[in-house]
């Protein structure tokens, strides 16, 4: 799949995962700093905030949502959605998504609100969508999980106590030259969505699983 992306202008690939939630808090996470920093000893906090990246590998561009809440299937899709509507004139060959995920609770193939939203959005956008899925223990060759070993380099040993500060650390790195584009996502999102037993055949109906790899590798085509 990578490799018929990259011989054809017409596919955009983007690589999706979340990050680590980070503690707001006066805390120490074990960096340095370069003046002296105190920290509190416990490790009490109240809030977290979670960066969700979609990084591009082909202009090193990284798009991150800042999600206080639960990262659900519908706030995957909703980033996803946004990041197209906000993106989609600058890339007026694109007849295709192909999105590389872990295979995570919340983006799995099996997920089935998850796979819903995917359909939703390629009837919506008229656009089709590659789902490629990197097996269990191999994460560390999704790409955008460089884009975090960068994060936590630059923010290092600073005392992250708010969001505007996780916010502003995101916003002012930068990998292989290129600052990302940093959005807070302040909606609420519900736990426990899914469909029932007939509502997902009529997905499943929707979509193209590969022979052998269904888990892994799947196609929503564009049937308008």
């Amino acid at each position: 799949m990578h490799q018929e992306c990259e011989a054809d202008e017409s596919i955009l690939r983007i690589s999706i995962d979340a990050k680590d939630k980070v503690r707001l808090g006066k805390l120490s996470r074990g960096g340095s700093s370069r003046v002296e920093t105190k920290a509190l000893d416990h490790d009490f906090y109240d809030e977290t905030i979670t960066p969700f990246g979609l990084f591009l590998p082909e202009n090193n561009q990284t798009y991150l949502y800042m999600n206080e809440t639960f990262t659900s299937s519908d706030f995957i899709v909703d980033c996803i959605e946004d990041f197209w509507k906000s993106n989609k004139d600058t890339f007026p060959k694109v007849k295709k998504l192909l999105l590389n995920f872990d295979n995570g609770g919340e983006n799995s193939s099996r997920r089935t609100q998850f796979m819903k939203r995917i359909v939703d959005f390629v009837e919506k956008e008229k656009i089709e969508i590659d789902l490629a899925y990197y097996p269990p223990y191999h994460s560390k060759y999704n790409p955008v999980e460089r884009v975090w070993g960068v994060l936590e380099k630059h923010w290092n040993g600073t005392l992250l106590d708010s969001i505007s500060k996780v916010m502003g650390f995101a916003k002012s790195m930068t990998y292989n030259g290129v600052s990302p584009i940093v959005k807070l996502v302040d909606k609420v999102y519900p736990t426990g969505v899914k469909l029932s037993k007939l509502e997902m055949d009529e997905v499943e109906d929707k979509i193209i699983r590969l022979h052998g790899l269904e888990k892994w590798a799947v196609s929503v085509p564009y049937r308008g």
